[in-house]
């Protein structure tokens, strides 16, 4: 009877193709997951910030009418943003116009042109709702509009 004698080249060492085929794999899963958290992060991130900037404004225009109560009623009505950079300089005179005025430039630099604001004023009671578009967050055209409202006793 003769004995086989197997050597070292039988043996497996090192790591086969399909090893490192299958571990790029998983990277690469791994990197497509991480660069869809980025970009979901990116969409939070700017919402966040256009709901910041309209909290803001709405404080802002509830602040001033608190200022200034007794012409409170006059800050009333619609406000369509502007994006004339020569509007947000208030100028030397101060009142209810050149702020609306004002705050009407903020709104557009702050939200974009398409941004909106609606003030009403009823005995006391001032509510400011402001709408903007968020075309990063949602793909349907009917769900882009988000609006922050907010309401105060003066």
């Amino acid at each position: 009877m003769s004995q086989r004698v197997f050597g070292r080249r039988g043996l497996q060492s090192g790591i086969s193709l399909i090893e490192v085929m299958i571990a790029i794999l998983v990277m690469g899963v791994g990197m497509l997951g991480f660069a869809l958290l980025q970009t979901m992060n990116v969409r939070f991130t700017q919402s966040a910030n256009h709901r910041t900037h309209a909290t803001n404004l709405a404080y802002d225009m509830l602040d001033q009418m608190r200022i200034n109560r007794l012409a409170a009623a006059q800050y009333a009505g619609d406000y369509t943003a502007t994006t004339q950079r020569s509007d947000c300089a208030p100028g030397g005179t101060v009142g209810v116009a050149p702020f609306k005025t004002v705050w009407q430039c903020r709104l557009g630099m702050a939200l974009g042109a398409g941004a909106s604001a609606t003030v009403s004023y009823d005995g006391g009671d001032a509510v400011v709702s402001i709408t903007w578009g968020d075309e990063r967050w949602a793909e349907e055209e009917d769900q882009r509009e988000k609006t922050f409202a907010v309401g105060s006793r003066l």
